[in-house]
């Protein structure tokens, strides 16, 4: 509607007179900018808005106003170009938080929501009036989420509330979501229910969100982790801010039973406690069972445990166990490891030298066993048998058995085996090597340990000073050294618990040599020491044989160059340095006597005999007799 041409001069002559007034009135009258200048404030900050008009030239003040939600303006800050002085209106909701510069920026102490508004700065000359218009945008971010009113615990096949997000103090209103182990959760009918809800505080402006989520859990939700998060937008964007990870405890029913042996080893003996445990998978689990024993037709109601002690063999079999209302079942076979030995004779056995004694060991076990022989803690190679006890027999025999693939089990039993023999005595004699002394060896053997005496016979004075050997084996020996003056007998006297044994041994005087007896050998160098005689005896039959062959040989060839019808003897020269043949006449009146004068002055021949003794008067008259026959 256009104004009369009386009307639009009346106005502009008005202007003319009033030009201030002129323009604020035409300010007040511009529509609303469109100008797109927006300063993003943070709840609680100062708002800082720049006036981004240009100084003009003239400039007589600069005012702020900003628009109510009907449009109408509402004045808040003067500023004088030429007093340099500062007006605020008053305004209740701004009061004592409002600054204006020299440079006509406005700044807002403490922000609000309610200070997002369109706010205009004006800059005021006598001829214009120019505005710039500044969008104020307020932003508050969130409180973390948190998840109340948590369920105790869930169950499948049942939709239960899980908990609430809430979220606090939001500005703007913020978007909040449920995750499942990171994932999205998406509603989704009678499974996964989601409610959001919004209140706005009016004293503050800012909102308050909950969401709700009700859900139907399944076994695969023992573990996982529910958290809400929340989407909202700040000055720099959009955010989000998520809130503690929450598990909750599924409740399903039971779907198996297991059964299983509680054990330190993977084996079970004899003597051992069993603990049989039964189990459930639901949550919570099964706390009574029904046990099956072997031989018990009744099941046994128990907790998870049923604990047996001291087992015995006939405890192997099969085990079960199941629920009360015995829907589900499960079972198990334990084997119990059992190990017997019988060892006949066993204990202290007494026997004599030379009986026999047989000895078993019998095993009975639930596996193939290992069985070994001690003795007197050497481990034996073979088992022992005695067909003929010796002394060396006699000991402490262990037979022990064990079932190597189950750990601990094994068993032994012992014989102590005593050898018993009345005293048995060996007496030698040898001239040491001094020609001073002999000595004089007692050989005893028997058990109990003989106690040996030496006397001498005729005096029968005890002699002490003797020198025993180890007892070893049912052996040992007693020796003595002597120098005799004259000819002597000694008694050696064995005696234990058995018998008493008495042996004696003529003794020559010292100057008279003893044949050497040998010593009893230990048995490990008796082979040694036969090896070495055997030796010994074919060197001296080979010399023997070598001397009787060169005798028969000499003699044959004496015998050739001898002259008919004389016998020449070799006599020693007066000189002693060489033979000399002297003739012997065949007649037989030569008397005995001078023979015998002769055959002292033969020289030695092969004949050991005539060696020994020549002055023997047997031994002269038979080398007469066989000189005349070789005359002959």
């Amino acid at each position: 509607m256009m104004e009369p041409p009386a009307a639009a001069a009346a106005a502009r002559a008005s202007c003319r007179r009033r030009p201030l007034l002129c323009l604020l009135l035409a300010a007040l009258c511009l529509p609303p900018a469109l100008g797109l200048y927006t300063v993003n404030a943070v709840y609680g900050d100062t708002i800082t808005m720049p006036c981004r008009l240009e100084v003009p030239d003239g400039l007589m003040f600069g005012k702020w106003k900003y628009e109510m939600p009907n449009g109408s303006p509402v004045f808040i800050a003067f500023r004088s170009s030429t007093k340099k002085n500062v007006q605020y209106d008053d305004v209740p909701d701004y009061k004592d938080r409002l600054s204006l510069s020299e440079n006509y920026t406005l700044s807002i102490k403490n922000a609000r929501i309610s200070d997002e508004k369109r706010f205009v700065c004006m800059l005021v000359t006598e001829d214009d009036v120019s505005e710039e218009p500044t969008i104020v945008k307020v932003f508050k971010q969130p409180s973390q989420p948190e998840i109340l009113h948590q369920a105790d615990f869930l169950e499948t096949e049942k939709l239960k509330m899980l908990g609430e997000c809430v979220v606090r103090d939001s500005y703007p209103e913020g978007n909040v979501t449920w995750y499942k182990n990171g994932r999205v959760l998406q509603p989704m009918e009678e499974a996964v229910v989601i409610n959001l809800r919004k209140v706005e505080n009016r004293s503050t402006g800012l909102f308050t969100m909950t969401s709700s989520l009700q859900y139907m859990p399944t076994k695969e939700d023992a573990n996982a982790k529910f958290a809400c998060i929340v989407t909202y937008y700040g000055p720099s964007g959009q955010k989000t801010i998520q809130s503690e990870p929450v598990v909750f405890d599924v409740h399903y029913p039971t779907e198996k039973v297991t059964i299983r042996v509680l054990s330190q080893s993977n084996t079970i003996k004899e003597g051992d406690n069993i603990t049989l445990k039964c189990s459930g998978n639901g949550n919570p689990p099964p706390q009574e069972f029904l046990f099956y024993i072997p031989g018990e037709t009744e099941g046994i109601r128990s907790t998870d445990t049923y604990v047996m002690t001291d087992v015995r063999r006939n405890a192997t079999g099969e085990y079960k166990c199941s629920l009360m209302d015995k829907s589900m079942m499960d079972t198990t076979t334990i084997t119990v490891h059992y190990l017997d030995l019988q060892l006949t004779p066993s204990g202290e056995v007494t026997k004599q030298i030379g009986e026999a004694l047989p000895v078993s060991c019998t095993i009975s076990s639930s596996r193939n066993a290992t069985v070994f022989w001690i003795k007197d803690n050497t481990r034996m190679k073979t088992s022992p048998s005695f067909s003929s006890l010796q002394y060396q027999d006699a000991g402490n025999y262990i037979c022990e058995t064990t079932l190597q693939e189950v750990e601990g089990l094994k068993k032994r039993k012992t014989l102590k085996l005593i050898v018993e023999g009345k005293p048995q005595i060996k007496m030698t004699k040898k001239t040491n090597t001094n020609k001073m002394s002999k000595t004089i060896v007692c050989h005893v053997e028997g058990f109990p340990k003989p106690a040996v005496q030496w006397t001498v016979t005729g005096s029968g004075s005890l002699i002490n000073k003797t020198e025993e050997t180890k007892y070893v084996d049912g052996k040992f020996s007693s020796k003595i050294i002597i120098a005799p003056e004259e000819n002597v007998t000694l008694t050696c006297i064995a005696e234990n618990q058995l018998e008493r044994t008495v042996t004696s041994l003529n003794v020559s005087a010292i100057s008279i040599p003893e044949y050497d007896e040998p010593e009893d050998r230990n048995d490990d160098n008796s082979e040694k020491v036969n090896d070495q005689a055997k030796l010994i005896v074919g060197i001296v039959v080979g010399l023997l044989l070598v001397a009787l062959v060169a005798g028969i040989v000499y003699w044959l060839y004496v015998k050739k160059s001898k002259p008919t019808g004389s016998i020449y003897f070799l006599n020693p020269p007066l000189n002693h340095n060489s033979p000399n043949l002297y003739p012997q006449s065949d007649a037989k009146g030569k008397s005995e006597k001078a023979a015998a004068q002769n055959f002292p002055s033969l020289p030695r021949t092969a004949s050991k005999h005539v060696d020994k003794d020549l002055g023997n008067i047997e031994e002269n008259k038979k080398l007469e007799e066989n000189n005349h026959k070789s005359e002959t």
